[in-house]
């Protein structure tokens, strides 16, 4: 089966997906771009289509609103957009971080292309770090990605890793993603959403004070089981009076058992028997156990799909019980 990881580089540890070009720490944009395989761009081609064929031959017609976008390099086809469809290049998310990494202290930590060039992302450091009880040490984080086909508008987002394990997490304060969202139908201002972030990047120490909040909260097996459950299966049958429907019970014994200890730091005192502790199992299921058809996909899920709302809702219920 095709990968859909086209390319990627990092920096420091294999990532938890184990792919990717290892780079030495502090390399130029220009070499991220090159190992990242994102030294290409996205171009333009207008839409046609042959009709009236007689024989071999046929009239070729052009349809105005609508354009076809493919890569400058291998001339693969993207997608097929409106011609309002505003168009945001691999190495614009790399430049994103140039004054971040020169000026400001950020590190690029990965980047690289998923889907042959359909998204594409970069993941910087930010310096930020928190330690719960038991050397429990967090990390911030900041995700940029994008894609060409309409799946994801261009997105920046404060996230978390949580180091033992590499469980990623996004920043959300008060129920609410820190993420900055740019459609497509807009053009991307990178330094405009860089004064937006400057807020959201604020809200690290709000959002880690709910996580020692959640390192605190002791939690009974009767409610473990219950939170598993809230998370996992699908509980709009219930809200109708009949039996919730478990969307997967190995996803329940799975998460059931990384939380009673099988999971990377579930003895550490910040996770043993605690709400933090019922966080970690679910992102540590979603990023490294759940099924997947590949590690990429599994890493796609993770940040942009299924897999990210898994954990949006875990977060949330965990704030729930510490409420």
């Amino acid at each position: 089966m095709a990968h859909l990881l086209e390319q990627m580089a990092y920096v420091g540890q294999t990532p938890w997906h184990g792919l990717g070009n290892s780079l030495a720490p502090k390399q130029p944009i220009e070499v991220w771009a090159k190992q990242a395989g994102m030294d290409w761009q996205i171009q333009e081609s207008e839409v046609r289509f042959m009709a009236d064929q007689v024989g071999h031959l046929g009239t070729i017609h052009t349809f105005a609103d609508q354009k076809v976008l493919y890569r400058s390099d291998t001339k693969q086809a993207l997608s097929v957009v409106s011609q309002r469809y505003q168009v945001v290049q691999p190495r614009e998310v790399l430049e994103f971080y140039r004054d971040l990494t020169e000026i400001a202290g950020y590190e690029l930590e990965t980047a690289g292309v998923l889907k042959g060039g359909k998204k594409f992302w970069a993941l910087a450091k930010t310096g930020q770090s928190m330690v719960l009880k038991g050397n429990d040490l967090v990390k911030g984080y900041l995700l940029l990605a994008t894609s060409c086909d309409g799946t994801l508008a261009t997105t920046a987002t404060p996230t978390t890793i949580r180091v033992v394990c590499n469980n990623t997490l996004t920043i959300a304060v008060n129920g609410a993603t820190q993420a900055i969202k740019v459609p497509h139908s807009t053009k991307f201002d990178a330094q405009a959403v860089k004064q937006q972030l400057g807020v959201a990047v604020s809200q690290w120490d709000a959002f880690m004070y709910r996580m020692r909040m959640l390192s605190e909260r002791k939690v009974k097996s009767h409610e473990a089981m219950n939170y598993f459950l809230r998370v996992l299966c699908d509980t709009s049958a219930a809200n109708a009076g009949e039996p919730a429907t478990l969307v997967n019970e190995r996803a329940l014994k799975k998460v059931q058992n990384l939380y009673d200890g099988q999971g990377h730091g579930a003895a550490l005192d910040s996770a043993k028997g605690t709400a933090w502790g019922l966080l970690n199992a679910v992102t540590e299921y979603v990023d490294h156990e759940k099924r997947a058809r590949s590690t990429e996909s599994r890493m796609d899920s993770a940040w942009f799909g299924q897999g990210a709302a898994i954990k949006q809702r875990a977060l949330d219920s965990a704030l729930l019980l510490a409420a």
